[in-house]
């Protein structure tokens, strides 16, 4: 299931598609930006190619320019929401695609989806020196729960539905 927002898709990828990411096999309509992958999704996409497919909700995405169809990041869950509903994500963006607030609209769009299928908690974590990505989890609700010398830990309730 593609989830959409007025300038943003995300996409999930499926074990054939991060193969060819990470091989860089482009086929047409791929329109991956030349930045892309970044280099902390590698070992996640490696993990997704050699898994079965499935359909759950909780995998990885590109994040993809309305405006232009161009595939300039990825968003992932680190898999399903544990026992007691809690699901750990991550992101990143192109440099090219930072700033203009497509990070802030990929988490809420992911998070929004993951809330709908049962997660009752999310967290992330962001590296000491990156406000930015401190700014768009917070722009979405979290709030900073510890820290230590090189990373600041997030979590966000949902309300229940």
């Amino acid at each position: 299931m593609i989830l959409r927002s007025a300038r943003l898709s995300l996409e999930p990828i499926s074990p054939d598609l991060a193969r060819r990411i990470i091989e860089r096999d482009e086929l047409p309509g791929d329109d991956w930006h030349r930045e892309y992958p970044l280099e902390d999704e590698l070992n996640p996409l490696e993990s997704l190619s050699a898994a079965e497919p499935t359909n759950s909700p909780f995998t990885m995405y590109l994040v993809r320019r309305a405006e232009d169809g161009r595939a300039v990041g990825g968003f992932g869950f680190f898999g399903p929401p544990d026992a007691t509903g809690q699901a750990e994500f991550g992101y990143g963006l192109v440099s090219s695609a930072r700033g203009a607030g497509l990070a802030t609209e990929a988490v809420r769009l992911a998070l929004d989806h993951a809330s709908s299928w049962g997660a009752r908690i999310a967290v992330a974590d962001t590296d000491l020196e990156n406000i930015a990505s401190q700014q768009v989890l917070m722009k979405n609700g979290f709030v900073e729960v510890d820290r230590d010398e090189s990373l600041v830990y997030h979590r966000r309730s949902f309300a229940s539905r």
